[in-house]
């Protein structure tokens, strides 16, 4: 996991077993868990042969310098083992090369060749570690359980009724290539085809948490399955706002439902956390993060051997799943590049406001649509056509908004208007000026239920006057269907 991540590990929201005494989280968790699927019976995954994969990988790091790092023949010898299970399991097998800074690194790709190929799901986690530690915890622990969880898969004699694929990514130290780089070069129509996309990435720190990500509105039912499980085994858990910041990230940013697990990095772990799961207050989840102690001595079994049945869990239940012959209609995010992370890529408008430009900062990732800013008189728009499908009952657009202004008072000067274009007919759903501007991002939700059944634009349009700038910086956006 990238070092850039630890900042975004204050939780959002709360279980816990004394879910009764907490007044102000379980309303949330509640109402954020409606929907779920109920639990299906859950696979035990062998932490004892996740283990030995870990040993594995220790040992390869200790032949090879003490790491696994991208572009070091440590890396090879993980991707090669990892390859060797795969194969003899009888999955079918692609390694992806590719350039890096640190030398030529790669992705392994392993496809069980059954169900339906029009509809994907896939777990991954990354292989590489840091370039002074084996990266046993980070990440290991994900890339282990991940491996056991599709080696138990192809021994039970399930029948796979979607396509099940994983991926073990290369590089993500360097700042989450490998997964770009799949991403990137996956033809659209095979993008399309992605039900879901889960990501394991630590899951067996010292002085674990659980924590579920929460940084997709398109995967929330995924996400939704994850926090039943927990609550199922009784096991509190917290959502996390990770912000792209794991490989999920690339699949993120084209739209495809995300979630995941991770059980802490170098943040302290609070009083209120320690009494909720054990171990040490005012201690970090993981004290050997991206160091040369990261060895198999840094891995908490319990946690692990938790994190290993969840991934059996969502495996199993996930390629069961039949999606049926056609995409289906609701739940997905109809916009393509949400978020901007392949440039104005989908998005038409005016050139310049789709931008990695660090003057403001994007929400996640480092592309965003930088409405304004230019404190003259100026008109930016950026838009995108979309079709609702006739056979959902409720569509919402909902983007993260951070509004900064040079202008005072309670005059409306600057604006910007989020419009939906239907045929010769332009309709503004809201307005947001310089008043009242503030520069934290804020979700905001806009109705397009009456626009079932129809193809129109969604279009963000920005208007200054001739003095004071106001930036209008939009990012994640989504339009999901129910």
């Amino acid at each position: 996991m990238p070092s850039h991540f630890r900042q975004f590990l204050a939780p959002v929201a709360v279980a816990s077993l004394a879910a009764a005494s907490l007044v102000a989280a379980a309303p949330l968790t509640q109402a954020r868990t409606t929907g779920a699927t109920a639990v299906a019976a859950s696979p035990d995954i062998s932490v004892a042969n996740t283990q030995a994969h870990l040993n594995q990988l220790q040992s390869i790091a200790t032949a090879n310098g003490g790491n696994r790092y991208t572009g070091r023949p440590g890396y090879t010898a993980s991707i090669n083992y990892v390859k060797g299970k795969l194969d003899a399991a009888g999955y079918t097998t692609t390694v992806q090369s590719f350039s890096t800074s640190a030398g030529t690194s790669s992705n392994l790709i392993a496809e069980w060749p059954a169900g339906d190929a029009n509809n994907v799901v896939m777990l991954g986690g990354h292989l590489d570690s840091v370039s002074n530690g084996p990266g046993i915890n980070d990440n290991g622990s994900g890339s282990a359980g991940v491996l056991e969880a599709a080696l138990a898969y192809a021994a039970s004699g399930q029948s796979a009724k979607s396509r099940l694929r994983v991926g073990f990514w290369g590089a993500e130290e360097l700042g989450l290539l490998g997964s770009k780089y799949y991403m990137n070069g996956l033809p659209t129509a095979e993008k399309n085809k992605i039900r879901v996309y889960l990501n394991f990435d630590m899951i067996g720190s010292p002085n674990p948490g659980y924590f579920v990500y929460d940084d997709n509105a398109v995967g929330n039912g995924a996400r939704d399955e994850l926090t039943a499980w927990y609550t199922s085994k009784g096991i509190p858990w917290e959502y996390i706002d990770v912000q792209g910041r794991s490989d999920h990230a690339a699949f993120r940013s084209y739209g495809i439902a995300t979630a995941g697990i991770f059980s802490g990095a170098e943040t302290l772990k609070s009083s209120s956390q320690a009494t909720k799961w054990g171990g040490t207050a005012g201690r970090a989840f993981d004290a050997c993060y991206h160091s040369s102690c990261d060895t198999i001595s840094n891995i908490n079994v319990t946690s692990l051997d938790r994190g290993v049945d969840l991934i059996g869990h969502m495996l199993w239940l996930y390629a069961a799943k039949d999606y049926g012959t056609t995409t289906p209609p609701t739940g997905g995010n109809l916009l393509l590049n949400p978020g901007f992370e392949s440039g104005a890529v989908n998005w038409t408008g005016t050139a310049g406001p789709i931008t990695n430009n660090t003057g403001r900062p994007a929400r996640t990732g480092s592309w965003k649509a930088w409405l304004g800013g230019n404190g003259s008189t100026s008109t930016e728009t950026i838009q995108q056509s979309v079709a609702i499908p006739s056979t959902v009952t409720a569509a919402t657009l909902s983007f993260w908004l951070r509004t900064d202004t040079a202008e005072s008072g309670s005059t409306v000067y600057d604006t910007m208007k989020v419009q939906v274009v239907d045929g010769s007919t332009t309709t503004t759903l809201a307005t947001y000026s310089n008043v009242g501007a503030t520069a934290a991002y804020a979700q905001k939700s806009l109705n397009l239920t009456a626009y079932r059944g129809k193809t129109i634009t969604v279009k963000y349009l920005t208007n200054e006057d001739s003095s004071l700038q106001t930036s209008f910086v939009v990012d994640d956006t989504a339009l999901s269907t129910s």
